[in-house]
């Protein structure tokens, strides 16, 4: 089977190699469509990956069924989670994996085949089409739904910092649940594609552009009630405790290295919530298919296709000009 290798310095080589051999619980799928991810992109520029990829998004064809499968059967139509709990645990029972003691990460989906979990396969309802079926058990819509759980209810200003396709997500979402949103980022192709997406304000970000001042500008003074943190930069991170308002919400998207932060300051004298959301819940996939039922346009977030042959073009693409971006195999 053919799949991606990242090999770094920006690189994608596309190699064979046989097709995962199943352990007890596991199940084989054909992929239709994988979707790339910015978390990949350190592994895309420096490497580390040259037999094999950080592909965690997923849809196909359940193509083999391992030693004890029961829930699943060839031919059935899946989308998966890159995270798997142990199954047994209390938290597995709640559809928590991500809380799961022993959970496990999945990754080489970027391949025509690919190996995960029986429990970590969502049936996909025939209404589902394959682009909306990936984001919503993946990332794409994954973690702003997540992310939408902290957010309260009295909320009306949300400032999205950085929009990469999680960003992007996080302003289509947040728009979709009636807020007013502001998305902030250095790309003017991507602060375009925030304002297709819903955003009321946006902010494009320079070496002089004073961002919590923008912010505070844009929200009569006050700051956003939430600031969401999705670009995975120090800076950004402690734009956002200087742009949210007085007991208001800091939640933090993007994986980065430490930030320094006052409790004093950040924290206490302000009242300030700060919180984390990885990934999601296998559980909150019936909630994600119900919104996109009634209209959320997941599939908007979307931006560009490429077969899996011109792999290296879609991951070019996602330097800083992309929303979400698609490789798909030609599969049924």
């Amino acid at each position: 089977m053919k799949l991606v290798n990242q090999v770094g310095q920006s690189r994608i080589v596309i190699g064979e190699r046989p097709r995962p051999q199943l352990k007890p619980g596991e199940v084989l799928v054909q992929t239709v469509v994988s979707a790339l991810c910015g978390s990949e992109m350190s592994a895309y520029r420096k490497g580390g990956y040259p037999a094999g990829n950080m592909g965690h998004e997923a849809a196909g064809i359940v193509a083999e069924l391992g030693e004890g499968v029961e829930t699943l059967a060839p031919g059935q139509r899946v989308g998966v989670s890159a995270i798997a709990g142990c199954g047994n645990c209390p938290r597995c029972q709640k559809g928590q994996y991500t809380w799961c003691d022993n959970y496990g990460f999945y990754g080489n989906m970027h391949a025509e085949y690919f190996a995960i979990p029986a429990l970590a396969c969502h049936a996909l309802p025939d209404d589902v089409p394959w682009e909306v079926g990936v984001l919503i058990t993946g990332d794409g819509l994954g973690v702003p739904y997540h992310t939408s759980t902290k957010i309260g209810e009295d909320v009306r200003h949300v400032a999205v910092f950085g929009l990469g396709p999680v960003g992007l997500s996080n302003v289509m979402m947040q728009t979709h649940l009636g807020r007013e949103v502001i998305g902030i980022d250095s790309s003017p192709e991507r602060v375009a594609l925030a304002r297709q997406l819903g955003a009321a304000h946006t902010i494009e970000v320079d070496e002089n552009t004073d961002v919590p001042a923008r912010v505070r500008e844009l929200t009569g003074g006050r700051g956003a009630d939430v600031c969401i943190e999705a670009a995975g930069v120090p800076t950004t991170a402690k734009q956002c405790f200087a742009a949210v308002r007085t007991a208001g919400k800091v939640i933090f998207n993007g994986e980065q290295s430490a930030v320094e932060l006052s409790p004093s300051d950040d924290f206490i004298r302000r009242d300030i919530t700060a919180t984390g959301s990885w990934f999601y819940h296998f559980s909150e996939f019936a909630p994600m298919l119900e919104l996109f039922r009634n209209g959320l346009a997941v599939a908007s977030l979307i931006t560009h296709r490429f077969p899996l042959d011109q792999a290296a073009d879609a991951f070019g693409m996602m330097e800083g000009k992309s929303g979400k971006v698609l490789l798909e195999y030609g599969a049924p």
